[in-house]
Order: C-alpha cells, then sequence, then structure tokens
C-alpha cells in the first residue's frame, strides 16, 4: 500500500495526491468490478444486491452513495469510514446524486479507453455514459490508481524469495531426471517430470494452483501445453524440453520461471532462436532495469515488451506469440502493469512495489521447438528493480557423458 491509513478512503486519497485527478468514483454491482471489492476492502460474506458509488475527492469529504434497502448494511461496512452516506432509492435520486459529487469534475474509474486495458475495464460502458450524463467534465483510468493497492509487503517479498528457491531446486531436480535417464537409455516422459516438480512443491508447503508445464518437442510450441491424460510424450534423442513452473506460500506473491534444455547437440537454427529470446530478454531488463526512471514512475509496460520485440529480429520475432511479461502477485497474472505492446497497448507504469515477469519466447512450431527464458524482477521501492530469480544463460544440453554438475553449470553461465 501507499500509506499506512486505517481506512481504504484514505488510502485512495493518497493514490490520487500526486495525480492532477479531482477525484476516484469507485462502483460496483453485484461484482461486477472485483477491483472496488478489493480496495474498498468488502467483506466476502456482505450482502450487497443492488449498485453502489463511492466518490473520494483527492481532497475533502468522501461520499458513499448507495440504495436505501441496503442503508444498514452499508452502515456496518462504512463504520470506520471518513465517509458521508447519501442513500437513493429511484433512479431519479440516483442521478441527482452523481451530478452533486462529479459534475464538472475528473473523474477516475475502472475504466480503459477503448478497452486497451481489459484487466482495468471493469464498469460497463452504459454506467460510464450515466456518469458522463451527470456532468463529469472527463472520465479517466484509474489504472496506475490501482496498482497502489497491490504493492508488496517486506513479508510478501520474503515469501517470494522463498518461492523462487523452491523452484530453482525442482528446476534443476527435474532438468537431472531428464539427464541421466538420457545417460541411461531411461524412457522419460513429461509427467516424470512434473510430478517430481509438483512433489518438491508440495513438500515445501506451497501450492502451484494447477499442475505445472513440462514440454518436449514441438509441444514447447504451445506456450499454455500441460501434460496431463493422453498429453504425455516421451523425450527423444534432438526435442527440446520446456519446462515452466510457479508456485507460492498461501495468500503470497508467486515465483514463476522458465527454462529450457535439449536432448543431445542443438542445431544451428535452434541455439539462433534461443540467442533471439536471450536478447529479447536482456532488452527487455535493461529497459526495466533503469532503476530512477522505475522509481520516477516513468517506464510503462508497452515499452518493455516493443524493446524486447525488436531485439528479437525478423527471423523468430513472427513466432513470438504473447506479451513479454504479466504482473506478478497474489494471483500469478496480477491486475498491475503487464509487459504488452502485443495483446493490448499497456500503457501502465511499471510501479514501485510490484513484481513482473520477463518471459520472451518464440513458437515456430513448423521446426519442432519452442523456447522460453522467464525470470521474475521486484519493483524495489528503495533500491531499484531486482531480478529475484537465477538467469539462464544457454539450453541444458541433456544426455550427454558430462555429469548433471557440469551440465547445470554451463547453463547458469558458471566457470567450472
Amino acid at each position: 500500500m501507499t500509506t499506512h491509513a486505517d481506512n481504504p478512503i484514505e488510502r485512495m486519497q493518497a493514490a490520487l495526491a500526486s495525480t492532477n485527478l479531482d477525484g476516484w468514483l469507485m462502483y460496483d454491482f453485484q461484482g461486477l468490478n472485483p477491483h472496488a471489492r478489493r480496495v474498498l476492502e468488502l467483506p466476502k460474506g456482505a450482502f450487497l444486491t443492488r449498485r453502489f458509488f463511492v466518490w473520494v475527492p483527492r481532497v475533502g469529504q468522501a461520499t458513499l452513495l448507495h440504495n436505501h434497502i441496503e442503508g444498514g448494511t452499508w452502515g456496518e461496512i462504512s463504520r470506520s469510514w471518513p465517509v458521508a452516506r447519501r442513500a437513493f432509492g429511484s433512479h431519479a435520486e440516483l442521478d441527482a446524486a452523481l451530478r452533486d459529487v462529479v459534475a464538472g469534475k475528473r473523474v477516475a474509474m475502472e475504466y480503459s479507453p477503448h478497452g486497451a486495458v481489459p484487466y482495468v475495464s471493469r464498469v460497463d460502458a452504459g454506467t460510464v455514459e450515466r456518469v458522463r450524463a451527470a456532468g463529469a467534465a472527463e472520465v479517466a483510468s484509474s489504472a496506475d490508481l490501482l496498482q497502489a493497492f497491490l504493492a508488496w509487503s517486506e513479508e510478501d517479498l520474503a515469501a517470494h524469495r522463498r518461492a523462487v528457491s523452491v523452484l530453482m531446486d525442482a528446476k534443476d531436480a527435474a532438468f537431472r531426471l531428464i539427464h541421466e535417464s538420457l545417460q541411461a537409455g531411461r524412457p522419460v516422459t513429461e509427467l516424470d517430470a512434473q510430478d517430481l516438480i509438483m512433489a518438491r512443491i508440495e513438500a515445501a508447503g506451497m501450492s502451484a494452483g494447477h499442475p505445472v508445464n513440462v514440454s518436449f518437442g514441438v509441444n514447447a510450441a504451445d506456450s499454455h501445453y500441460e501434460p496431463g491424460g493422453d498429453k504425455n510424450a516421451t523425450l527423444q534423442p534432438g526435442q527440446c524440453v520446456l519446462i515452466d513452473l510457479w508456485a507460492q506460500e498461501p495468500g503470497r506473491p508467486f515465483g514463476d520461471v522458465t527454462w529450457v534444455g535439449f536432448a543431445g547437440q542443438p542445431g544451428a537454427e535452434y541455439l539462433d532462436a534461443w540467442a533471439a529470446v536471450k536478447r529479447a530478454r536482456e532488452a527487455a531488463l535493461a529497459v526495466i532495469m533503469g532503476s530512477e526512471s522505475v522509481r520516477g514512475g516513468q517506464v510503462q509496460g508497452w515499452q518493455a515488451d516493443r524493446a524486447a520485440r525488436d531485439a528479437m529480429g525478423p527471423v523468430w520475432e513472427p513466432y513470438f506469440l504473447h506479451r513479454t511479461g504479466h504482473d506478478l502477485g497474489v494471483q500469478i497474472h496480477g491486475a498491475g502493469a503487464n509487459l504488452d505492446d502485443y495483446e493490448t497497448r499497456d500503457t501502465r507504469t511499471l510501479t514501485p512495489g510490484l513484481g513482473v515477469t520477463v518471459e520472451p519466447g518464440t513458437y515456430p512450431a513448423a521446426k519442432g521447438f519452442g523456447i522460453r527464458s522467464e525470470v521474475d524482477v521486484y519493483l524495489n521501492p528503495h533500491t531499484g528493480p531486482e531480478v529475484t530469480t537465477h538467469t539462464q544463460a544457454g539450453p541444458f544440453l541433456l544426455g550427454g557423458p558430462e555429469a548433471w554438475e557440469t551440465v547445470r553449470a554451463r547453463g547458469y553461465g558458471q566457470t567450472e
């Protein structure tokens, strides 16, 4: 959070303080806007069946507009809020109340022009029209305001680091299993590696939410592949390996990483694709790691994505079929800024106190392989952005005569 205030109204005003907005109009109807529930910290069991608005000016008295039928419920919910409660019954009374609070004002709502950032666009078009008709001078997006309510605590960061440590060990154990199985001439399947990883995560008291991604060969060209059921390839010499794994402590931010390997010696085409993915990863990190820019709120999500795509180059970028990275939080795909100039043009700033992934990839299915390299970055508000995971220097070359420790060290870029 941006403040240690005891109630959501003061926290919202703290988020508004550095803006030129007149206020924030929070709206919800039966869960349509999940951001309202989170920012206002509404009790899970609160029985609210009618629409409501909470007007929070940058400076001054906040106003809660609620249906008179739910006055008792709102009285309990807002007991500790510095807010004036105003009940309405008819739609005419609602419109009059809206005019009183928004007329002539620049108003933030959970709205994104042209639906550019769907993670924020939670207020229906008709309600935006109603607010404009009430005289609002402008309805602006609350996209950057919302990020203030996603910031990690010190406990969150510590839990994320623990999750990353478990993932690093689990990933290495899975690649070691694959390497030594190939050396021994034993079949090894995607589910063999997946089962090992899931067991490590569960033994640490953590959860992945659903089984992690282990992909062999052409399956790696499906960026959301997941083995299971009749999908369970056995690794063959000359095939690639992609392992994407994630985990969290209950209620804490995820760790999320992707590493790759190859059964045998990869050809020039695979190595060229790997080099392109690595360039893209480093280019995105270079944009983010300009710590003064991030702390100053100058870097927007789309910029890191654009840098990655430009760096990947014309041969492999056409197979880069997803955004460069996503907000990382208690939900693995969180509600903050994504590194995206592909699926959307995410103009939200990279906000200190949040985490993001950097995970460019290329997936030329016709060539029989897919490659992704993923690291996590914490946007430290005190010392600037930091990569919280290890960074792969090169694909693990699996199944050869060398001991696993040597294969691992080269993949990590460590000298022998």
